[in-house]
């Protein structure tokens, strides 16, 4: 009779614990990597271009509807609650706050996790299983420089200029929310939307929308550069760069905002 002797549940838990330590230091070289070709000739602004207006040409007519969409409803279910403490001259200012503050450039980032993100992994993942990659290295081009800095570079241009496009449609659908029912004028709306703002909200936007599009472009990437195992490793390549960049998006979203409020206060 024979026995079969099974590992040790610790064994595989300390495992699991090892790939994990190993996946974080091999993104760690990855990211390091591309700061370190990024000063580096050829800077192939014309694939940069091309990147931009793909990814963005890719992702605007998405982001146009949720845009519009989120400052009519956002608006719709503020309403209610501003009128029973009697504030509802308060909606322009809240809507702005939201929009400007969080959900523009939360709202488009995830977008772009969903679409551009998948798209870029899967890209690569199907160049890496096919070995176009391999061929690009064998005559002599940067194949990491080519494929994978122009892609990160690329969002982290257009990922901001889709936020700032996005929150302009919400506070548009939100004013013409508003218009219908108080009868508030286009100046008026704007007026009182901004007065609430500071440098320091825009300032904050913009840098969030900048952090979100990297971590787009990199996780995409990264995913899709070393993806394995034929058409079912781009696949996962895919898959994982729409879960981890999501996950990623909502951590750095808490830890921006958490300092910005600190430098408000201080």
């Amino acid at each position: 009779m024979f026995f079969t002797r099974t590992k040790p549940k610790r064994f595989v838990f300390s495992r699991g614990i090892d790939d994990v330590l190993i996946g974080v230091y091999n993104a760690y070289l990855f990211v390091m990597r591309f700061f370190k070709e990024g000063f580096r000739r050829p800077f192939h602004i014309r694939v940069i271009i091309d990147q931009c207006f793909e990814i963005g040409l890719r992702s605007l007519t998405l982001i146009t509807l949720t845009g519009f969409v989120t400052g009519v409803v956002f608006t719709k279910q503020s309403r209610p609650s501003l009128e029973v403490f009697g504030a509802a001259s308060w909606l322009p200012s809240l809507i702005s706050i939201a929009l400007v503050r969080a959900l523009g450039s939360l709202v488009t980032a995830l977008i772009c996790a969903g679409k551009v993100g998948s798209s870029i992994g899967a890209e690569l993942g199907s160049m890496r299983v096919t070995e176009q990659i391999d061929a690009m290295e064998v005559s002599a081009i940067n194949p990491f420089k080519y494929l994978v800095n122009t892609r990160v570079l690329a969002t982290m241009i257009t990922v901001p200029i889709l936020s700032l496009y996005c929150t302009t449609v919400g506070l548009f659908g939100s004013y013409l929310n508003i218009h219908a029912h108080e009868d508030t004028s286009f100046i008026s709306f704007f007026e009182n939307g901004f007065s609430t703002l500071s440098f320091i909200d825009l300032f904050t936007s913009v840098f969030k929308s900048i952090v979100f599009g990297f971590t787009i472009g990199i996780i995409g990437t990264y995913k899709g550069y070393n993806a394995t195992q034929g058409t079912r490793g781009v696949g996962r390549a895919a898959n994982q760069a729409v879960v981890l960049s999501m996950f990623l998006i909502f951590i750095e979203e808490i830890v921006i905002v958490q300092v910005s409020n600190w430098i408000k206060f201080f």
